[in-house]
């Protein structure tokens, strides 16, 4: 053996080349050097590893500088040839990155792009596989630099549904291009109407909210097959509830309140609004007043409540903004009613067959919801409690959207009574929602349940007198934040730990009572002088 010539082996030879090939793209690139030889040695490297970012820019590099020193037919020739390269790349890896973002980048740029060749490629990659994100993204940008009508995009998710149910990324698809190709007329009873030849067609990327009727009654049908063939599987169930969907709430002035005594003027919509940015007036006297709102915590620069102070209040007061807000809520209709209907009973036929079945539960707690949810609350509660334990893994979440729906439930019950005390104790909430509806309320009563925080979104309860929050999880007093009028705190037996945990009740001038039984703070060395130093407009201090 001794005296032989040592030959390396072909994969020593391969690594060998592959690193001096780099060593030279790195002098190449240093110098500016965009040639045939630059692009063959990123060709070669690439070829074995597609997902190196540096080598697809330093390639459009070359190419960019081709462009300026070749003609349109070389140039096309150029890219074709690219494009049959990043092809060999996707059969390396289907799935990189780098090739897809290269593909889209070249087709862009080619001077006579052949879209039904890229359709074609993308018809083939998504048959291998339906999941590709990569090329779902790369065929919506061809359909949109191609102008391929809607209609044809909704048949191809039609194919694919057909084939395979379990196929969300086809299911999503199709929601962008249903209210596209057949959206709602704003004219009541009106039949589904396509969009007219003369028009350019739209593009999938640009979302309308709502279906006509007519079609969501097919799509009901449509998705219904789905489930009752595989009642186990998410994606069908998804879509659903994207049917069963409302628009979301206008933006609109919910809520005025005003103090003259304290020359104070509250305003809640019905979303997070910035102020400033939907131009809100204050009419004194016939004369606006552009004055500076604020929100009504510091966290918030998008809050549906916003408070402005200091102002003196005339004898005549109007509320304006310059975005043409709307002032009334929308209903449900017979019609649509009646579709929700019959779709619950479908749901329950097949909860009939499948007891079990967490989507089923879910999607008729949500027809429910959406027909009488007061009429169908005790059926609601019920249905979360099989939740819980069918799914346990996700009982917190069934828990707090629990907690939102008796939330909803309870304020329309005090909208019926017209009073403003909001009474919810004992209904094992975990979460507090919807607190900018609570702008009048002057009494709360949340004891007995599983809070732990009272979240910043509580300071929009302007007008509260009283808080009742016995018996809780309470860590973290953030949200009673700068109330104005709050005079009594009742959080006996909570788990409030240090002094700093109370810090937010010095911003309420008012407080004169505070019972803090059975929190561990009181135990605290010296707690009653601290309270004292720290809230001197408490008389009433209960430990």
């Amino acid at each position: 053996m001794h005296g032989r010539v040592k030959v390396k082996s072909t994969a020593q030879q391969e690594e060998e080349k592959r690193k001096e090939r780099e060593k030279k793209l790195k002098i190449y690139r240093k110098e500016g050097i965009w040639d045939d030889e630059a692009l063959q040695i990123t060709q070669q490297l690439l070829s074995s590893n597609p997902d190196f970012a540096t080598l697809w820019n330093y390639r459009r590099e070359i190419l960019m500088h081709m462009e300026t020193v070749k003609d349109e037919d070389e140039v096309q020739k150029i890219y074709q040839a690219e494009l049959s390269f990043l092809e060999s790349c996707l059969k390396v890896n289907p799935k990189s990155y780098g090739s897809w973002h290269h593909r889209g980048w070249v087709s862009a740029r080619l001077p006579r792009p052949d879209w039904a060749r890229e359709l074609g490629l993308c018809d083939r990659c998504l048959s291998l596989d339906d999941r590709n994100f990569h090329c779902w993204d790369y065929r919506r940008m061809v359909v949109k630099m191609s102008g391929v009508p809607v209609g044809q995009e909704l048949a191809f998710t039609d194919r694919l549904i057909g084939s395979n149910f379990s196929n969300y990324s086809s299911w999503h698809y199709r929601s962008t291009l249903l209210p596209l190709l057949h959206p709602e007329s704003p004219e009541p009873r009106s039949p589904c109407r396509e969009p007219k030849r003369a028009s350019p067609p739209p593009s999938p990327q640009i979302h309308s909210h709502r279906v006509c009727e007519e079609q969501l009654l097919k799509e009901y049908e449509l998705v219904q097959n789905a489930f009752f063939t595989d009642p186990n599987d998410q994606s069908a169930w998804f879509y659903y509830r994207w049917l069963l969907g409302r628009a979301e709430r206008e933006e609109m002035i919910s809520c005025v309140y005003v103090s003259r005594d304290e020359e104070r003027v509250a305003v809640a919509f019905s979303r997070p609004v910035n102020a400033q940015s939907v131009g809100l007036l204050l009419v004194l006297d016939g004369q606006p007043h552009r004055v500076e709102w604020r929100s009504v915590h510091p966290r918030f620069k998008h809050s549906p409540v916003w408070v402005e102070v200091r102002v003196g209040v005339g004898t005549r007061l109007r509320i304006r903004n310059s975005s043409g807000i709307a002032l009334a809520p929308s209903e449900l209709s017979v019609e649509k009613t009646s579709v929700l209907q019959s779709e619950l009973q479908s749901c329950n036929q097949l909860q009939e067959l499948e007891p079990l079945n967490k989507w089923c539960l879910l999607t008729i707690i949500l027809l429910m919801r959406a027909l009488d949810p007061l009429g169908y609350e005790k059926e609601t509660l019920a249905h979360f409690q099989t939740l819980k334990e069918v799914d346990s893994m996700r009982s917190a979440y069934y828990g707090d959207l629990c907690s939102k729906f008796m939330i909803e439930n309870t304020i329309l019950k005090m909208e019926y009574a017209e009073v403003r005390v909001f009474s919810i104790s004992d209904k094992n909430l975990t979460t507090l929602c919807h607190l900018d509806q609570l702008l009048m309320v002057t009494h709360i009563n949340l004891s007995s349940n599983q809070l732990q925080r009272l979240p910043p979104q509580f300071a929009m309860l302007q007008c509260l007198e009283v808080l009742e929050a016995d018996n809780n999880s309470i860590e973290n007093l953030e949200g009673v934040f700068h109330l104005p009028k709050l005079e009594e705190v009742l959080l006996k037996n909570n788990k409030i730990s240090t002094l700093a945990d109370l810090q937010p009740l010095a911003s309420c001038p008012k407080l004169k009572r505070l019972d803090l039984r059975g929190n561990p703070v009181t135990q605290t060395a010296n707690i009653e002088s601290e309270l004292t130093e720290l809230l001197p407009s408490v008389t009433d201090l209960q430990l």
